[in-house]
C-alpha cells in the first residue's frame, strides 16, 4: 500500500473509523501502518494516563496483517475491517484474564473464549489492540482501582476520567485509535463520556449482547464522533446465544442517522427536558446553564419543548443504591478475608452497608426499581426525546472514587442516568459546553424504548449544529 499521506504516526492513530475505512478502500494507507501507529501511541499514552490493562501488540499486528490481505484482495469483512478497537476489562478476550479492576482478583485465570463483544469485533475484522481498565468491580464512577491505580484524564491529569468505562474513555479522548467500548449499569458509559467530551450510546437493553446479562446492564461504544459509534453499533448488535435477553437478529440500518435537511430536522419534534436530577447531588449551575443552552438550541430549530419532572426520586435512588450494595456484598463475602482486604477500602465501606438487609427488604428494593422503571417509561412516553444533563457535576479530582468522595452518598450522582438503564430505554451523551475552567459538560438525549436510531439521529444533528464553543478541541 502507499505511503501514509498524513505525514505522521500520531495523526494516523487519531483518524476516525469512517476516515480509515475510506483510506483502506482506496489503498492510501494500510491496516498494518495504522495499527503500528496506534500501538506506538498506546504505549506512550499508557505512561501518562494509565488506561490499559493490557496492550496486545502481537495479536493486533497479526489481525492487521490479515486485514491488509483482505483489503488487497478487495474482500474486507466489513466497514471496520482493519480498524483499531479496544474492549473493557470485564469482557472476555481469549488468552487474557478478567480481574474486574480489583486486586482481589489479580490472579484470575485467562479466558478460554472471546465474549460476545470481542467475538463481534473480530469476526468483522476489527483489530483489538488493547484491554482498557476499570475500577474495582465496575462500581465506581472514576478511574480509581486497587489493582491498576489511578487513570487520569487527557484533558487534565488532575481530573477524573469517570467510570466504570474510564480506561476506554481516556484512550478515546487521547486519540489512541477510534473505536472503544464499555458497559453501563447506572451510567458507566455516559459518565466517562460527559467528563471527557465524548459521544456514547447506552443502547436499549438487549440491543448488544453481554455475558453474563444482568438487569440494567448494557454494552456500547465510546467514540469521538457519532458516525464512528454508529459504525461500531452495526457490528456490536449482532446476536449471541450467551445473552438470553438479546433482541436477536435486528434489521436496524445504523448508517441511517443523517437527516437530509439539518435546518428542518427538529421541526415539530416533541422534546422534553429537566434541569434537576430529582434526587442526590444538586446540579451545578454551570452544568444546568449548558443544558439550558442545548434545550434552547433544539427550541430554535423548531422542536416543541416541554419541561417535565425528573424520573428519579429520593426513594428510587436510595432503594437502588441499597439493592446494588447487597448485590456487590454477595461478591465481597465470597472472597476469603485475605482477598477482602485487597478490595479498595471505599468499595468495602460501600458494600458493608448492605450487611443486615433482609431478603424481604431486598425484594422491596427490587420492587422500587420496577416502579422507577414504570414511572420513567410513562413520564417520557409522550416525547420523541428527553434532554437533561448526564451528571449533576463536571469532572472531579482524579483521586476521588466518586463525586461526593463519601461511600454513604456514593451513588448520589446517577439520578440522571440510572432511570434509563432500568427502563431499558436508549440514551446518548455528547458534549454541549465547558465549565469556566475547561471541564467538558455532557448533554444526555434519551428516547423511547428500542428507538435507538431516533436518539442517534438527534445526537448526530446536535453534533453537526451545536455552537462551535461546544465542540471539543481534543487533547490529541
Amino acid at each position: 500500500m502507499t505511503i501514509n499521506p498524513t505525514g505522521s504516526t500520531a495523526s494516523l492513530a487519531t483518524l476516525t473509523a469512517t476516515e480509515l475505512g475510506s483510506l483502506f478502500a482506496s489503498r492510501a494507507i494500510s491496516p498494518v501502518e495504522v495499527t503500528r501507529a496506534v500501538l506506538e501511541r498506546a504505549e506512550a499514552k499508557q505512561a501518562e494516563l494509565n488506561c490499559f490493562y493490557a496492550i496486545d501488540a502481537a495479536g493486533a499486528t497479526a489481525a492487521a496483517e490479515a486485514s491488509e490481505k483482505r483489503w488487497a484482495a478487495g474482500e474486507p469483512l466489513g466497514a471496520i475491517d482493519g480498524v483499531p478497537a479496544t474492549i473493557k476489562e470485564n469482557v472476555a478476550l481469549a488468552g487474557f484474564s478478567q480481574p474486574s479492576g480489583t486486586a482481589a482478583k489479580f490472579d484470575a485465570p485467562p479466558a478460554t473464549a472471546d465474549g460476545p463483544l470481542a467475538a463481534r469485533l473480530k469476526e468483522s475484522g476489527g483489530v483489538i489492540f488493547g484491554i482498557t481498565v476499570m475500577p474495582d468491580y465496575g462500581m465506581l464512577s472514576s478511574g480509581v482501582s486497587s489493582l491498576h491505580g489511578i487513570t487520569r484524564s487527557p484533558w487534565n491529569p488532575a481530573w477524573t476520567v469517570g467510570g466504570s468505562s474510564g480506561g476506554a474513555g481516556a484512550a478515546a479522548a487521547a486519540g489512541v485509535g477510534p473505536l472503544h467500548s464499555g458497559s453501563d449499569i447506572g451510567g458507566s458509559l455516559r459518565l466517562p463520556a460527559t467528563w471527557l467530551g465524548l459521544f456514547t450510546l447506552k443502547p436499549s437493553s438487549g440491543r448488544v449482547a453481554v455475558d453474563p446479562p444482568y438487569m440494567g446492564r448494557v454494552a456500547g461504544p465510546l467514540t469521538r464522533t457519532v458516525d464512528d459509534a454508529a459504525l461500531m453499533m452495526s457490528v456490536m448488535t449482532r446476536p449471541d446465544i450467551r445473552d438470553y435477553t438479546s433482541l436477536g437478529q435486528q434489521d436496524l440500518d445504523w448508517s441511517d442517522i443523517h437527516y437530509p435537511d439539518l435546518d428542518s430536522a427538529m421541526r415539530g419534534k416533541k422534546v422534553a427536558f429537566h434541569l434537576e436530577g430529582g434526587a442526590g447531588l444538586p446540579t451545578d449551575p454551570e452544568v444546568a446553564a449548558a443544558i439550558q443552552d442545548a434545550v434552547s438550541h433544539f427550541a430554535a430549530a423548531g422542536a416543541e419543548i416541554t419541561e417535565i419532572a425528573p424520573p428519579m426520586t429520593e426513594e428510587y435512588l436510595d432503594d437502588l443504591d441499597m439493592f446494588l450494595r447487597v448485590r456487590s456484598l454477595g461478591d465481597f463475602e465470597a472472597l476469603s478475608p485475605e482477598r477482602q482486604a485487597m478490595v479498595l477500602p471505599f468499595i468495602q465501606d460501600w458494600v458493608l452497608a448492605g450487611q443486615g438487609v433482609t431478603g424481604v427488604e431486598s425484594l422491596r428494593h427490587y420492587q422500587t426499581i420496577q416502579s422507577m422503571r414504570d414511572s420513567t417509561v410513562r413520564s417520557t412516553a409522550p416525547y420523541d426525546l428527553v434532554l437533561s444533563a448526564a451528571s449533576p457535576v463536571a469532572a472531579f479530582p482524579a483521586e476521588w472514587p466518586m463525586p461526593s468522595n463519601d461511600a454513604a452518598t456514593s451513588l448520589h450522582h446517577i439520578a440522571y442516568t440510572a432511570p434509563y438503564n432500568f427502563s431499558e430505554q436508549p440514551a446518548s451523551t455528547l458534549n454541549c459546553g465547558f465549565t469556566a475552567d475547561g471541564r467538558p459538560i455532557g448533554l444526555q438525549i434519551a428516547g423511547r424504548r428500542y428507538d435507538d436510531l431516533e436518539v442517534m439521529r438527534a445526537s448526530h444533528w446536535y453534533e453537526q449544529t451545536r455552537p462551535s464553543s461546544a465542540n471539543p478541541a481534543w487533547p490529541l
